[in-house]
């Protein structure tokens, strides 16, 4: 019996040490706080950009490489001011939000169900915004900024850590086969967005390439 108990243990610290981790809620707020911070110093940079382009129209802004790598074109059309103001007025805003979530977080708020499930909206209409700006750019002005290509990766990489984090909310209301898939998506979660942010640099580099060299 003692033995069959011992196997039993160990069977059980076996299977714990093969599952993979779950990213804990200072992971989350890690990558939150790095994220939102990395956003909010783009969206400076290109605010400040646009203004010195606003103010002189002969100014060549810092980030104008070449025929390519050309911000001065994405700055000067209208998709730059898509709701009628300088589009990096709302990175200003949204990354501020990011990255103060991300520093209470670690200084262990406990965020209400209606913060988390609000910050993640906020970020998918982000995606939907960052995707519109993606296509707008890639095929039809044709060039691109790093500052925004910078702001599309935190972009998806705080709507992915603002899921994890609505969805250990949820994860008690979930049936076991969806918990079982959600842990997995959980568990991988760094490689999950690492591979998504590859993805996405491989193709914005093979469109780049076919549209605008």
């Amino acid at each position: 019996t003692g033995l069959r108990q011992g196997l039993g243990t160990v069977t059980e610290v076996e299977r714990a040490d093969s599952e993979p981790e779950v990213p804990s809620t200072r992971t989350i707020g890690v990558v939150l706080l790095i994220a939102g911070l990395i956003g909010e110093v783009a969206a400076l940079v290109l605010s400040v950009e646009k203004y010195w382009l606003l103010t002189n129209p002969f100014y060549t802004p810092s980030c104008d490489i070449g025929s390519v790598i050309s911000c001065g074109a994405i700055m000067d059309s209208d998709q730059s001011a898509a709701f009628g103001f300088p589009n990096p007025y709302l990175g200003l805003a949204g990354f501020g939000v990011v990255a103060a979530t991300g520093a209470a977080i670690l200084a262990g708020a406990r965020l209400a169900a209606w913060y988390r499930i609000s910050l993640l909206g906020g970020t998918l209409l982000a995606i939907v915004f960052v995707c519109w700006l993606m296509v707008q750019s890639l095929f039809v002005l044709k060039a691109l900024c790093p500052y925004c290509m910078a702001v599309w990766a935190v972009t998806f990489t705080t709507a992915w850590y603002a899921f994890l984090h609505v969805a250990s909310l949820m994860r008690h209301r979930l049936s076991e086969t969806a918990g079982t898939w959600l842990d997995r998506l959980a568990g991988n979660h760094s490689a999950i967005i690492t591979g998504a942010l590859t993805l996405i640099a491989v193709l914005v580099a093979v469109t780049a390439w076919i549209n605008i060299a």
